[in-house]
């Protein structure tokens, strides 16, 4: 008898530590589809994502230039550089670039002959920061940086020649509407390009990417932001953002045609190109 009740209470021990070991899978599983559109800063609070999102940036517009390039080693201005290339070759006159942060993809966009470029953000500390960067550099004839949106920009219809995106979507409330409202301001055949991280899926770049965004980012993040969330929060929503493929599937839903992506740096991030439908 004694031997019975041993057994059962080991059985269910077993069964038990086997449940609590399916539950935790099946919540990093739920994490690993959770939409980038769920992911949000500060999990503690209960507004909207874009108001958390203008928040986090405000929180760390004074360290975000130094730590951007910091992390990257410099190689996110080579991205710029290859968007830029990029929209050379193609009308570019009207230029909006979407989600500015503290303009470094609008000011790099100025020194194409001819272009006119508006920046938007949400974030007010951020844009005084590129605002301050624009006098310095004497660009405030070509570029203009504007509080807007992305849900809802403040533009007419078929305005721009070309609309760009750095490292924005992903914090998008709602990427379909953000990218039917870039087709509505664009002209006719206009373009969109969008840089923006991805997931790389090759070893050892995959394993060195996940070790160094998830851990040294955050920690290091946190130290000089003093945001303890703003830099945990770039590894998670990178993780839930659509693969490259699945991405450019959901700009062509959202208002474009003929969309490619082309992955930059063994993968780390991507741009993705397409046309106003």
């Amino acid at each position: 008898m004694l031997y019975q009740i041993s057994i059962f209470h080991y059985n269910t021990s077993i069964l038990l530590k086997n449940t609590v070991y399916l539950q935790i899978i099946l919540n990093f599983q739920s994490f690993l589809k959770m939409s980038s559109e769920k992911i949000n800063p500060y999990k503690e609070k209960s507004n909207a994502k874009t108001e958390q999102v203008a928040e986090m940036f405000d929180n760390i517009s004074g360290k975000y230039d130094f730590l951007n390039h910091f992390f990257s080693l410099g190689i996110d201005k080579i991205w710029r550089r290859k968007v830029r290339n990029i929209v050379k070759v193609i009308p570019h006159h009207q230029i909006l670039d979407v989600a500015t942060g503290t303009g470094d993809l609008a000011i790099a966009l100025s020194k194409l002959e001819g272009s006119n470029i508006i920046g938007v953000d949400i974030a007010n500390k951020m844009l005084d920061v590129g605002r301050i960067k624009v006098l310095k550099q004497k660009l405030e004839d070509k570029v203009d940086l504007r509080n807007g949106d992305s849900l809802n920009l403040p533009f007419e219809d078929n305005k721009f020649d070309v609309v760009t995106v750095a490292f924005g979507v992903r914090n998008f409330e709602n990427i379909g509407k953000g990218l039917n409202e870039i087709s509505r301001v664009l002209n006719r055949n206009g373009k969109v390009i969008v840089l923006e991280f991805s997931n790389p899926s090759k070893f050892p770049i995959k394993q060195l990417f996940n070790f160094y965004s998830r851990r040294l980012m955050p920690f290091i993040g946190k130290l000089v932001s003093k945001d303890s969330r703003a830099y945990s929060y770039l590894p998670e929503s990178v993780q839930a953002f659509p693969t490259e493929d699945k991405f450019a599937k959901i700009i062509e839903d959202n208002g474009f045609t003929n969309a490619t992506f082309k992955n930059v740096s063994f993968g780390i991030a991507a741009i993705h190109v397409a046309t106003k439908s």
